[in-house]
Formats: structure tokens, C-alpha cells, sequence
């Protein structure tokens, strides 16, 4: 038996969804990337959303919504995707990488207060996996710091904290719609925001600086109306072509609907894994999962000799992976290194297990097998 890593989770729906789009003829920027804006905004109770096409562009506008001036710092966890740093980079200002929690594996507050400095401007936490960073704590520090609070939620999307929705607690919430997240539109992503005077700006931004976007111009020369110069728009501010689909749209709103069923499968099958491995000593759960309005899109375990027990799943037909490697041991990034002790010790032993929605009873079955038999 072979054993994805991930799949998403897609089916009729969405087919008729997107075939939806094809009968209307519009498959760009158009009135299904607002009614998926809208509904996410509703969703995570937000006043604000505007659709990208990933979630590095969500990162990339928030941070440049602010317009930081170039050299000043972002604090960032050690333990993340390349996209969360670039993302400080796009906008010329420097990442300082803050080690993570030994437990959590998140953010670490101890080391925020170690790696703060007068010139830092903002905080990049990730809810690493989909676990939350104590949101509350981290908020309350930063605003003692007067510093901006970008939400990296990357990993998560329907997950709450403390009965809030995870992308809120923050000033501004960037998520990924990415194939094997928690929903997807194949790719894209998500800004969310309360402030629709800072992140209404950023609808012209995402679709190369223009202040009316092509479906705007359609539905005004659709009205009737005598102005023969509806056609015409102005730039005024460097843009991007980063702007969300109908296509993707289409998907996303049917995933939407799905979205809590989905993160409640995940969590029954993270559920069997952790019942199957806890009297296991050599295999533990890479963060303490709490099976409840969470959002995690991955199983992460720490693995002693990490190379012998990925060969042996692979033997077993399982597929693994490596999330991730610290971002300091990265060529383009090691100039900005600096001490991240438990990021680049734990990084080690850290292997992602297969998890989806779509998982059988036998392909869990067989995983958990696989993990029992390795030190037979």
C-alpha cells in the first residue's frame, strides 16, 4: 500500500462551481473573488478581506500596507517557511530571527524580548503546524512595543484561540489556500483586516497599482451608462499582479462550506495517530495538539535518527516529509542569523506524517502499522 503525504480534499462540487465560471465567461478578477472575500470576512469575523493569489503576496502587502521605512526590523520566527522572511525582504527591511518554543514550537516570547531592539517596527508570529501562538500575550507585548502584528496564518485557517478566530487577534491576518492546507483554491491566499481605510488600498495594490480592476469597468459599461470614458482608470502607487481569480474563487467558496468538516476529520485522525504512538519511546508529537476548533494541516512527530525511520516508511510505502529546515542555515539568510538554539536543535528530528481528510481507515491503519513496526 502506498500512502500520500497530502491530497486535497475536492470533488463534484467544485467542478460544478468552477463550471459555474466557465458558463459565465469570466474567469479572472471578478464578482466570485468578492463574494469568496465576503464570506471569508464573515467566516472569521472579519471586517475586511481581499483575495491574492498566495499567501507570500498577502505577507508581502501587509507588511508593505504600512510602509515601513527601508532598513527598519521584523521580528520573525526561526522555524518557518522561506515566504515569511521574503516577504520582509520584498519590502527592504531586515528580518531578525527569534528562536521558537521548545514545546510549541512557535514564537518564542522569551527570545522576542532578547531580540528586540528601537529599531523593530513589526511581529511575524506563525502558528507553526496550525498550533496557536498564545496570541493574547503576544499582542499585549507588542503594543507595550508599539509594534504591528502581522499574523502568518500560513498554517492554519478555521483554527481559533481561545474562542477567536486565529488571523484576528493580529492587525492584519495573511492565509494560504494552497493545495494541501486546511482549504484550498489551488493556490492563493487571504488578507484580513478590521481597518478598511488601511486594506482597501491594497485591492489597487494586488492588481498591478490600477484603481478600477476590469470587472469594475465591465459592470459600469454593462449599466448603460452615457460616459463613454468608463474605460479608464489611473496608477498611481506601485502595484503587483498578485490579484486573487474567479477560478480559485470558485473552489474556495465550496471549500469554505467544507472547511469545518474537513478540520474535524483532521482532527479524529490525529487522534488515532497520537492513541497509536503514545507509549512509543522513540517517536513523540512534534507540538501538543488540542483537538478542539483547531486547524492543524499537518502531523508532526520528533523521530530519533530521523533518516533511518523515513527509509523505513518509505520501505512500508508511507510517504514523509521535512517541514521545516531554520531559515538562518539558509545561504540568503545567514547574514542575518543570530543565536536560535532550539530552532536549529529540534529542526533535527522533526518528520510530517500523512494527513488529510480523504485518509481511509486502512491508509491510517497502515501508517500506524508502519510507525509500530519501525523499531521491531
Amino acid at each position: 500500500m502506498k500512502v500520500r503525504l497530502f491530497k486535497p480534499s475536492v470533488g463534484k462540487e467544485e467542478l460544478e462551481s468552477i463550471q459555474d465560471s466557465f458558463k459565465k465567461a469570466w474567469l479572472g478578477l471578478g464578482p466570485k473573488v468578492t463574494e469568496f472575500e465576503q464570506r471569508w470576512s464573515q467566516y472569521i469575523g472579519s471586517k475586511e478581506s481581499v483575495g491574492v493569489n498566495s499567501c507570500t503576496a498577502a505577507l508581502h502587502l501587509a507588511l508593505a500596507a504600512y510602509r515601513f521605512p527601508e532598513g527598519k526590523k521584523v521580528l520573525v520566527p526561526a522555524l518557518t517557511f522561506a515566504s515569511t522572511a521574503m516577504a520582509i525582504l520584498y519590502n527592504r527591511l531586515i528580518p531578525v530571527f527569534v528562536d521558537v518554543d521548545e514545546t510549541t514550537l512557535g514564537i518564542s516570547l522569551e527570545d522576542l524580548d532578547r531580540k528586540f531592539d528601537k529599531d523593530c517596527v513589526a511581529v511575524m508570529p506563525v502558528h507553526f503546524g496550525g498550533h496557536p501562538v498564545p496570541m493574547d500575550e503576544l499582542v499585549a507585548w507588542a503594543k507595550l512595543r508599539s509594534l504591528k502584528v502581522i499574523e502568518d496564518c500560513a498554517h492554519t485557517a478555521g483554527g481559533k484561540y481561545k474562542g477567536k478566530s486565529l488571523g484576528t487577534w493580529g492587525d492584519i491576518g495573511c492565509y494560504s489556500f494552497e493545495e494541501k492546507k486546511c482549504m484550498t483554491t489551488g493556490d492563493g491566499g487571504m488578507i484580513s483586516f478590521d481597518d478598511p481605510e488601511l486594506l482597501n488600498p491594497l485591492r489597487h495594490v494586488r492588481w498591478i497599482g490600477i484603481n478600477k480592476d476590469t470587472w469594475v469597468r465591465y459592470e459600469q459599461s454593462e449599466m448603460g451608462s452615457p460616459d463613454t470614458n468608463g474605460w479608464y482608470y489611473e496608477i498611481s502607487d506601485i502595484g503587483y499582479k498578485y490579484n486573487m481569480n474567479d477560478l480559485m474563487a470558485s473552489i474556495g467558496l465550496v471549500q469554505l462550506q467544507k472547511l469545518d468538516v474537513m478540520n474535524r476529520r483532521r482532527e479524529r485522525i490525529i487522534g488515532q495517530y497520537l492513541n497509536a504512538i503514545k507509549d512509543l519511546d522513540y517517536i513523540h508529537p512534534a507540538i501538543p495538539y488540542h483537538l478542539q476548533d483547531s486547524s492543524y494541516w499537518a502531523f508532526i512527530v520528533r523521530v530519533q535518527d530521523r533518516e533511518r525511520f523515513i527509509a523505513h516508511m518509505q520501505t512500508r510505502g508511507v510517504s514523509t516529509g521535512v517541514h521545516y529546515m531554520p531559515l538562518p542555515m539558509q545561504p540568503l539568510f545567514m547574514k542575518f542569523a543570530g543565536e536560535t538554539p532550539v530552532a536549529e536543535s529540534v529542526w533535527k528530528q522533526l518528520v510530517t506524517l500523512p494527513l488529510f481528510p480523504d485518509l481511509t481507515a486502512e491508509e491510517i491503519e497502515h501508517v500506524k502499522e508502519s510507525i509500530r513496526s519501525y523499531d521491531e
